[in-house]
């Protein structure tokens, strides 16, 4: 039986937002939010968690607290709702004296629908006392991982909403998060519930996004040749250190890319210039620490670059999860090494951290390796780590196959080879790097080979049927396997571990993937026809059109391009080609305010242009 509210709430999501029907899951946190329940939602990035507690709060009416750990996401939001015709404001540090003396001004005459606020800003004197005088109808809690020690954004004011929501009067709370696993999720819900609440776990999956992971071989030149199919598109690339998103920032400028660096180290002004300039123009590569990232809300960012491996598979979930927020196809690609593996596993060992926790966050990082040295589909693989099971995604819903369900990657015996090279090790001390070591297995007569005496090694030149590369290769998968480990954390090289003995004394076999070596005309070819998404040569001419009219609309009224319109919603315009106002209505994303905004003039755009 339908809920009583719900022809309601579709009448409005069509008004406001320019929506038909629900996405997947949306409809469940919904309806437990307008019959006043606690609901706790998991769901992927791009799956419209916000409309989750907007369009309750403009169904009831009342006032929604919306905590939102970024300012720049609540100032996205706001002018997103804004445009829209939703009464909605923000109270953070940025807001200027007229901001904040209207927000109250409009909290006080009771128009407010939807108040954004920091935590930290809650945990000050007085907000939350005047707030229940006010009335609050609801507590919608964005980000809700952060108020998790096993989140991989841990923010301790998060621990203070459960007395927040005690405070104002015991009010129905709504969290959302897009990365949780198990262990994350019961936490999540012990700290901000204080019973069970009604819990959405929606799949995991993001089916337009494509999957590629690579060793590191040069990794500028891999970004470079990446990015070549996606010139005019906007992404990211992720970084482990601050120095390095400055200089790939830089060598991208060089090669004309509209490229800037983003990391915590850098003057404020200039860091929020860069980013607004990326949430606000197309065509924008954003090279950044992980310091870039959460709430950012670009529907229209095409791919996501991971320089350097990530440190857990949540981490890469939820960045890779910014890239393709608006359903259109968008690519990613991850690059690791040995020396990524082995800074991860340092960095987990010198923290100050307890023998549980240190045991728990090496485990995730195991799985982070694990998912870069698979043989088997990474999109099952992944969704696997958050307990959804999956076929393979040649066979499955996927937009995109993986790279490895598109070149076949196969599991082969590598016990030979594998002892070949830890005998190497042991025989040279336990001490030396996998360029010494290719040295050894391949016989060439190298300074510090001929220093050391390793080429009277009984392991000198057993492996020269094999390039140095592929020696260097399996140093990387044996480490990832951990039958190698670092032999000093000073010096690098590599020792044996108790795997590793168990190997080359023939006490255990060992099967790796095989490297698969890719036709990289045949991946551009899939990559252009990904990012084209399979618009015919005026479609595609009068898409770009239109994204030049919106950029010059939203650089007159100050906002993000996607605020005006997103991507679909222009591509949906460049299909259809509407001739007037009713048919404008029904383009998916065009709601009753932006319709009288805009729509007058992006008829015009469309019946004027000459492709």
């Amino acid at each position: 039986m339908p809920h009583a509210s719900e022809s309601q709430a579709r009448a409005t999501l069509k008004s406001v937002f320019g929506y038909d029907d629900f996405r997947p899951g949306q409809w469940e946190v919904i309806e437990a939010a307008l019959d006043g329940r606690d609901v706790f939602a998991v769901m992927p990035t791009g799956s419209g968690k916000s409309m989750c507690y907007q369009l309750p709060a403009l169904v009831t009416g009342g006032l929604t607290l919306v905590v939102s750990p970024l300012i720049a996401l609540m100032r996205d939001q706001v002018g997103q709702l804004t445009r829209a015709g939703v009464a909605a404001a923000s109270l953070n540090s940025m807001n200027t004296e007229s901001e904040a003396t209207e927000a109250w001004e409009r909290l006080n005459s009771g128009e407010l629908r939807l108040l954004f606020v920091s935590p930290e800003r809650l945990s000050g004197e007085g907000l939350v006392g005047r707030l229940r005088r006010l009335g609050v109808n609801r507590l919608a809690i964005d980000e809700a991982h952060c108020v998790s020690q096993w989140g991989h954004d841990f923010r301790p004011e998060y621990r203070l909403l459960a007395k927040v929501r005690e405070a104002l009067g015991g009010v129905p709370v709504t969290a959302l998060t897009a990365t949780a696993d198990r262990q994350t999720r019961e936490d999540i819900a012990q700290q901000l519930f204080p019973k069970p609440p009604h819990l959405v776990v929606h799949s995991f999956d993001r089916p337009n996004l494509k999957l590629a992971f690579a060793p590191k071989d040069q990794p500028r030149r891999q970004i470079a040749d990446f990015l070549k199919s996606h010139r005019g598109g906007s992404g990211i690339v992720y970084c482990s250190s601050r120095g390095r998103t400055e200089r790939l920032a830089e060598g991208l400028s060089e090669k004309g890319y509209k490229a800037f660096a983003y990391h915590a180290g850098m003057e404020q002004t200039q860091r929020n210039r860069n980013q607004d300039v990326f949430l606000q123009e197309d065509g924008v590569v954003i090279c950044a620490t992980i310091a870039f990232g959460m709430g950012i809300n670009k529907p229209d960012v095409r791919f996501v670059v991971h320089a350097d491996m990530p440190g857990s598979i949540e981490s890469y979930y939820q960045e890779i999860g910014r890239a393709g927020r608006d359903g259109l196809p968008a690519d990613t690609l991850t690059l690791y090494g040995v020396e990524d593996m082995a800074l991860r596993r340092r960095q987990i060992d010198e923290k100050a951290i307890d023998d549980e926790r240190r045991r728990i966050e090496h485990k995730r990082l195991n799985a982070m390796i694990d998912l870069c040295e698979s043989a088997l589909c990474r999109r099952s693989s992944l969704l696997a780590y958050f307990g959804e099971q999956t076929p393979p995604c040649r066979h499955g819903q996927a937009q995109f196959r993986c790279d490895l369900c598109g070149g076949e990657a196969t599991l082969t015996d590598a016990t030979l080879d594998a002892r070949k090279l830890l005998s190497a090790v042991m025989r040279s001390g336990q001490r030396f790097g996998a360029a010494h070591l290719a040295d050894i297995l391949t016989g060439t007569m190298s300074e510090t080979i001929r220093r050391q005496n390793h080429d009277g090694l009984k392991t000198f030149g057993v492996g020269n049927d094999k390039p140095k590369a592929a020696w260097q290769a399996l140093t990387r998968k044996l480490f990832a396997a951990g039958a190698l480990a670092e032999a000093s954390t000073e010096h690098g090289g590599f020792r044996l571990t108790e795997k590793g003995e168990d190997i080359l004394f023939g006490r255990e076999p060992i099967s790796l993937r095989a490297d698969a070596l890719p036709d990289r005309r045949a991946r551009a070819s899939e990559r252009a026809a990904a990012r084209a998404d399979g618009l015919d040569e005026g479609t595609a001419g009068l898409f770009e059109h239109l994204r030049q009219l919106r950029l010059s609309i939203a650089r007159e009224e100050g906002v993000a391009a996607y605020i005006i319109f997103t991507d679909r919603t222009l591509i949906a315009m460049a299909r259809e080609r509407p001739l007037g106002l009713d048919q404008m209505r029904r383009i998916e994303g065009v709601g009753e305010r932006k319709l009288t905004q805009y729509g007058e003039v992006f008829l015009d755009a469309i019946a004027t242009f000459a492709g």
